[in-house]
């Protein structure tokens, strides 16, 4: 099924885990919504994870091949820490597990982020000003588009414990998620997905098992 079809889904409760679910099975067919570098520009603008102005900037100074080619970087990043969470998942993180992030270190150091102070106006009237300050990033080629899902991943490292990220039961269902629930019970990528699939399958079985009987 072609991404443009159907809207990408954020169902994760966390950012990088939402990037992980850029590939998914949300109707019947996978959909890979970074599947090229127009679907990588859509798919960041969704998540909102880069200003529409430096996206619009990028698109215009870059070649669909180069866009293309961040796309095919991106996916590999993807796949690659899908493995490292599919592995690690349903227990804390600990310190001998740094060293398998270091892929992920060497992409976070190419970075270019700077802090600026901007002011936030309470009461333009009175003229009231307080100032905040602001981190910004410089968007100098297709390349820097790879940064704020580098920062996602290693905010999901840092932030997010573990033991309550979950794959959804859903048989062909390929979403993650952390589970936030009290008593951690959540079993579903979404209720209105494959919680609502497992509903109608068992409804069916217990159809068909009162004929049988």
């Amino acid at each position: 099924m072609d991404y443009r079809q159907i809207p990408a889904v954020f169902v994760a409760d966390a950012p990088g885990l939402d990037f992980l679910n850029s590939i998914a099975t949300p109707v019947d067919q996978q959909v890979d919504w970074i599947s090229d570098g127009e679907g990588l520009v859509a798919w960041l603008e969704q998540a909102k994870w880069v200003p529409k102005a430096a996206l619009a900037d990028i698109t215009s100074r870059s070649t669909s091949a180069e866009l293309d080619a961040v796309a095919a970087q991106a996916r590999v990043l993807r796949e690659w820490f899908r493995d490292f969470v599919n592995k690690k998942k349903g227990r804390p993180l600990v310190a001998r597990h740094l060293r398998e992030l270091a892929p992920l270190n060497q992409l976070l150091e190419r970075d270019e982020r700077y802090g600026k102070i901007v002011a936030d106006v309470i009461d333009a009237a009175e003229g009231g000003t307080t100032f905040k300050f602001r981190e910004n990033r410089r968007w100098h080629s297709a390349e820097s588009l790879l940064m704020p899902i580098a920062e996602a991943l290693a905010r999901l490292v840092c932030d997010e414990d573990f033991t309550y990220m979950k794959a959804c039961e859903g048989p062909r269902c390929t979403l993650m998620f952390v589970d936030r629930t009290r008593g951690h019970a959540r079993r579903w990528c979404s209720m209105a997905i494959c919680g609502n699939r497992a509903k109608v399958a068992a409804h069916r079985k217990r159809l068909k098992e009162q004929k049988s009987g």
